[in-house]
């Protein structure tokens, strides 16, 4: 379950009673933080133990502590910044302190209307301070972090063999070549699709 905390939407209070009420249900939380300003979104997330907490934008040093001290993944979602021409988070000072951090799309008609991985991973690098092997692992690893999951994001025994191969001498296109198409084959649980 997921609950936007930020000025606008629910204040910290409300927040934790849609997370707790849904916790007590089974459900994962996972927060919308910190977006528009800073807020309680990031604290909130780290105190019930949210499997991420997304955006990241505006982060105090107590909030990057927390995230760094915790299982809750920084998720951040390039796309919308670069959409909404808002500052982008600071990846490097999240990754210095030691926190996990995810990226993704975000792709919604209203904010990030783009479904392009290789794009936001482009953009990971320009202009929030990751390397190609960072945004990389973010948008595999980190990902599979920020959704509990241990069976997807690596290539490891046990995993789904979800992968791509790429028409390109090094996954660093990625970063370098937004908007080249790169994929050559895609396999999905061990099996080619394309």
């Amino acid at each position: 379950m997921d609950v936007f905390c930020e000025r606008g939407a629910f204040d910290g209070d409300q927040a934790r009673a849609v997370l707790t009420a849904g916790m007590a249900r089974g459900l994962t939380p996972r927060v919308h933080a910190n977006q528009l300003t800073e807020g309680p979104g990031v604290q909130l997330a780290v105190e019930l133990g949210a499997a991420s907490a997304d955006h990241c934008t505006h982060l105090s040093d107590a909030d990057v502590a927390a995230l760094a001290s915790s299982d809750t993944v920084a998720t951040l979602l390039p796309g919308a910044e670069f959409s909404t021409r808002a500052v982008y988070p600071d990846a490097r000072r999240l990754l210095d302190a030691g926190a996990t951090v995810a990226l993704s799309t975000d792709c919604n008609p209203g904010s990030s209307f783009t479904s392009s991985m290789p794009f936001c991973l482009a953009v990971a690098v320009r202009e929030m301070g990751m390397t190609p092997d960072e945004a990389l692992w973010a948008a595999t690893a980190g990902g599979a972090a920020a959704l509990r999951r241990t069976d997807v994001g690596s290539l490891t025994v046990g995993a789904r063999a979800d992968l791509v191969l790429l028409d390109a001498p090094s996954h660093v296109h990625l970063a370098y070549r937004p908007g080249v198409p790169l994929v050559e084959a895609v396999w999905r649980a061990g099996v080619r699709e394309l």
